[in-house]
């Protein structure tokens, strides 16, 4: 098996994971990576399966789409998570701007 196989091996386990997932806690344990216990990666974006699909044969639903990538959805115990570009956040994040709560600097 050459690497581009193990690759695509590995991206169908996670499909396969998702396919199961509860909540953004499993989704986040699934793709977990090393940016933290509230993000993760797909690294599968450019194969034939998503994690929209897979999420939506967990019972998940899309709350808010501006495209196929970068959308918020709501799991079956109401946890969501925002996918951007294969970024995986907890939470719904579209249009969060962190910066923009903070009070002006002095």
């Amino acid at each position: 098996m050459d690497f581009l196989d193990m690759f695509w091996a590995a991206i169908d386990e996670q499909l396969q994971e998702l396919r199961t997932a509860k909540n953004a806690d499993d989704v986040l344990r699934i793709l977990a990576n090393d940016k933290g216990p509230d993000r993760g990666f797909f690294a599968g974006s450019g194969g034939d399966e998503t994690v929209s699909d897979a999420l939506h044969t967990a019972g998940w639903e899309l709350v808010w789409a501006e495209s196929s990538l970068y959308y918020t959805m709501r799991a079956p115990d109401g946890s969501m998570i925002t996918y951007i570009e294969g970024d995986i956040h907890r939470g719904d994040r579209h249009g969060h701007n962190p910066e923009s709560t903070r009070a002006p600097a002095n």
